[in-house]
């Protein structure tokens, strides 16, 4: 636990544990997408040096980043607000859907293990890079979002895969927006709002369904580790409107670049971390 660890050791895992959450400010800025994609990694290897048991360091990993993603997209999604960029009508529409995906998936995923976490957040991320950087013309599903009750469905498709992976939804809700021909700056701005809509019932629920896990360590409430939650959160919220501004002044095709260039390396760590 943290009482044994050296003080070097203990340094180290305070600096990377603040430069996650600049990471993930700015990444929650730049795609929307609430920044898991980086904290999960880095929380499964600061629970590791704490000796956390692994049977529910990804458990752990996950809830944390999903509150950590509550302050953090609520900060990123007002800045991009301020600019006119959220579609605010698809996010009243999902304000049901969304959440009830949350709810169900973050019950389940108390019963599976944690190398099957890793491995379908590995899984998606590869996928949706191959999107983002292999794009064309051709793979478009539609010049307009669907309606009802595809439209629904895709939200609660969503929240549930999101709560499996700890993320805010960004990266699933970009693919699926820009699929429908929407602008990928605009899908970045309303994933930001995604992201509030998902990690808030999706903490609250990893509170409860780790709730007196004998395997936990120190400082949690239920898979929600107030550490790293505390070391994290102010950083991340203070540099999201940085990452928004990069957004705003890179092209579209660069935006998608980046992002799946992004997602490629997180889903390389996490095959790495399972095979």
């Amino acid at each position: 636990m943290m009482s044994s660890l050296d003080t070097g050791t203990l340094i180290i895992m305070v600096l990377s544990m603040a430069a996650a959450g600049g990471v993930t400010g700015i990444l929650a800025g730049l795609f929307g997408i609430g920044g898991g994609a980086v904290l999960v990694p880095i929380l499964v290897e600061f629970l590791n040096f704490q000796g956390v048991a692994p049977q529910v360091q990804a458990h752990i990993a996950v809830g944390t980043s999903l509150a950590i993603i509550v302050p953090t997209s609520l900060r990123s999604f007002r800045a991009h607000q301020k600019r006119g960029a959220p579609d605010e009508a698809l996010l009243r529409n999902w304000v049901l859907m969304v959440p009830l995906g949350v709810i169900i998936a973050s019950f389940i995923v108390a019963f599976v293990s944690g190398e099957v976490l890793k491995l379908v957040f590995a899984v998606v991320a590869l996928l949706i890079a191959v999107k983002m950087l292999f794009n064309r013309a051709k793979w478009s599903l539609g010049e307009d979002l669907p309606g009802q009750p595809v439209k629904g469905g895709v939200g609660f498709f969503i929240g549930f895969i999101s709560t499996f992976m700890g993320i805010g939804g960004g990266n699933l809700n970009n693919v699926f927006m820009t699929s429908y021909g929407r602008p990928i700056h605009q899908a970045v701005a309303t994933s930001a709002g995604l992201g509030a809509l998902i990690a808030i019932p999706g903490t609250l629920t990893y509170v409860v369904s780790g709730w007196g896990n004998p395997d936990l360590p120190p400082f949690s409430l239920g898979y929600i580790n107030l550490l790293a939650f505390i070391l994290i959160m102010p950083i991340s919220m203070l540099v999201a409107p940085v990452g928004v501004k990069l957004a705003h002044g890179l092209s579209k095709r660069q935006m998608e670049i980046a992002f799946g260039v992004f997602l490629i390396i997180v889903s390389a760590r996490f095959f790495y971390s399972v095979l």
